[in-house]
């Protein structure tokens, strides 16, 4: 049983005041490792020394501070073999999800903001003259506007992806100058501690990052409260978010809120379907749907319903539901007992609600599933708008389906929800796809692809949450517009 029982604080590996936590295998259902509990006076220590610490280091070259996630970027590919069955048994991630996906893309991501340089933190406006004013004399006035760093940003990642999400936070946040208190997630914390561990190792300042784990919820209240975080940086429920947002608000702090999401994925009459209905399948058969891009409400054109309908059950039971360590697994366990319980009962409200339940992954049966969270691949035909597996973030490999005739019907359906994080429309006339795109309530949107494009600015509308991460986005979000005007 592996063993993780100390905390990153101001330069130093602490044993957590309140003990330690375990940490389930979703798979196992069993302990497999434990993780330190911080307490509440942790936590503020943690914010109190990422402030000492921000002067000195918003003060460091660039050159300097981007040589340091460089050195991230060389270390986390070396220690791959020994932390992907960590991330395996800790998330309930496929061997093909956590090969794929966690340490190569996290790996990415700190090499991106390795790269970016002081340029990409100052814009200069054309001079302008003024006229004279009782405050002043007519003169020319030149401006600089610089991208200050916010101050201490608090990082709480989610459990689904918790390596590569946090590294998309802290990597931008410390290139523009910022430190971090990173709050890993209760679920699965231990690849954030093992990412702290690297930022000690490659040399970044004491207190410059720092790292905090507790399965109570006082420590994360503090890093929400504190007059020493200056911005909140959040990946998860929406619920949580507004939280976060109602706590940061006496402090004004700054946030950053990627938040649920309820993809509604268009489907016209003229689509390719082998395109359509692969995208749709990633709501199965990438991580067991638990990820908030993901294409959940198929809203489909009635001349082909049937077709994609009949086509998705047919796929659904060739997607192998097993231990994630098996190389031909595609869809593990999900993250715990609760959240398979919620899937359950979205399922058997939908089905009382009349939904037509065409397959039913719930408790899957087959070999090496009498234990671990199991939820299979599961599709609700015949969904009304109204239903709350059309309107809510299921979280799971849970595939809901409607029928529309006209395009103002599909963009209604499409937008008659509270989230607006990634919505897809599939159509052979490019030029009407983006028309329709164009009128959907959503961060982003994919045309003829789940494929996503890493530099773009990546957020929602609506209660999918707050600002924009992603490429030079990402550097900007973790700083404050500063201009500097002067005579010329």
């Amino acid at each position: 049983m592996a063993q993780y029982d100390k905390l990153l604080i101001n330069g130093r590996w602490v044993a957590g005041d309140n003990g330690t936590s375990p940490v389930i295998n979703p798979a196992t259902e069993a302990e497999f490792a434990t993780a330190p509990e911080a307490s509440v006076a942790q936590a503020e220590e943690a914010a109190a020394a990422a402030a000492e610490a921000f002067p000195a280091w918003s003060r460091t070259p660039m050159a300097q501070r981007t040589a340091l996630l460089a050195k991230v970027a060389e270390r986390l590919p070396q220690i791959a073999d020994e932390l992907i069955p960590t991330l395996v048994a800790e998330t309930g991630a496929t061997l093909q999800v956590a090969t794929g996906m966690q340490i190569p893309v996290g790996t990415e991501r700190f090499t991106y903001y390795s790269q970016v340089r002081d340029a990409d933190l100052v814009e200069s406006l054309p001079p302008f003259t003024t006229r004279a004013t009782a405050l002043a004399g007519s003169t020319l006035i030149n401006t600089v506007i610089h991208r200050a760093p916010v101050g201490v940003v608090a990082c709480i990642s989610p459990y689904n992806f918790p390596l590569v999400n946090m590294a998309g936070k802290i990597a931008p946040a410390l290139a523009a100058g910022n430190t971090v208190v990173m709050k890993a997630p209760v679920q699965d914390p231990l690849a954030v501690i093992e990412l702290a561990r690297i930022c000690d190792e490659v040399g970044f300042p004491p207190g410059v990052v720092n790292v905090v784990t507790a399965a109570a919820p006082g420590p994360g209240i503090v890093l929400t409260t504190s007059p020493d975080v200056a911005m909140i940086s959040f990946t998860g429920s929406t619920g949580v978010g507004q939280a976060i947002y109602a706590a940061g608000a006496p402090t004004m702090k700054r946030m950053l809120l990627e938040l649920g999401g309820k993809g509604a994925c268009i489907v016209f009459d003229d689509a390719n379907l082998d395109a359509a209905i692969g995208g749709l399948v990633s709501t199965w058969a990438f991580h067991s749907g638990q990820i908030c891009t993901a294409p959940t409400r198929a809203i489909i054109h009635r001349s082909v319903y049937d077709q994609v309908i009949s086509r998705l059950a047919a796929t659904a039971a060739h997607l192998k539901v097993g231990p994630p360590m098996e190389a031909t697994t595609v869809v593990g366990p999900v993250i715990s007992a609760a959240q398979r319980a919620r899937i359950e009962g979205f399922v058997a409200e939908a089905r009382a609600d009349g939904g037509n339940v065409v397959v039913d992954g719930t408790r899957p049966d087959g070999p090496g599933l009498d234990v671990g969270f199991y939820a299979g691949p599961t599709l609700v035909a015949d969904c009304r708008a109204d239903m709350r597996v059309m309107r809510e973030e299921v979280f799971g490999p849970v595939l809901a389906a409607a029928v529309f005739d006209t395009e103002d019907e599909a963009i209604t359906l499409a937008n008659d929800c509270q989230f607006g994080l990634y919505n897809y429309v599939y159509s052979a006339n490019t030029a009407r796809a983006m028309a329709v795109a164009r009128q959907l309530r959503s961060g982003q949107i994919g045309i003829n692809t789940v494929a996503r494009h890493p530099e773009t600015p990546f957020g929602g509308f609506k209660m999918s949450g707050v600002g924009r991460d992603g490429g030079l986005y990402g550097l900007h979000c973790y700083t404050e517009l500063q201009n500097m005007v002067w005579p010329g």
